[in-house]
């Protein structure tokens, strides 16, 4: 009989982690988060100064939050996505995420890279060194408005 239950109890637990799950993608909207559309970024509360900045901010017309701050091919984006969508996920639920937010290394070399990727013609002569603290001439450094708007 006990060999009986074991599977009805796993089937019982998958069940509900999978219920559990579906709902909080569902109400997470977690769909959004696959598309290039930057007010996903305002589901959490957390991003509504970044995403007001960006809508007033000059890149606003021609780049979204993707263009800067996810590697330009699929499965580098989606990867960025997930990785970043996980840590986002953990600290607003247990909320012990860092107020104000702020970039974390890694994404800071990556939208260094994207900046420099995009402004080609105007950077090609600089050498950057994107992810080397002690080399890299970081473009937020002096153009710290341009994604997000002014800076309070």
């Amino acid at each position: 009989m006990l060999h009986l239950l074991w599977p009805i109890a796993l089937s019982i637990s998958l069940g509900c982690l999978a219920g559990v799950g579906g709902y909080t993608f569902y109400y997470g909207q977690g769909l959004s988060y696959l598309s290039n559309d930057p007010a996903a970024c305002v589901n959490c509360h957390i991003m509504r100064e970044q995403y007001d900045g960006w809508l007033k901010g000059p890149h606003h017309a021609v780049a979204t939050c993707n263009d800067c701050h996810t590697p330009h091919n699929f499965i580098g984006k989606y990867m960025a996505k997930a990785e970043n969508g996980f840590w986002h996920s953990k600290g607003f639920t247990f909320q012990d995420f860092h107020e104000p937010i702020m970039i974390k290394p890694r994404n800071s070399a990556l939208l260094q890279k994207n900046c420099v990727a995009c402004h080609e013609r105007i950077t090609a002569e600089i050498n950057t060194h994107p992810g080397d603290k002690m080399k890299m001439l970081d473009c937020v450094h002096c153009h710290r408005e341009v994604g997000h708007g002014p800076v309070r």
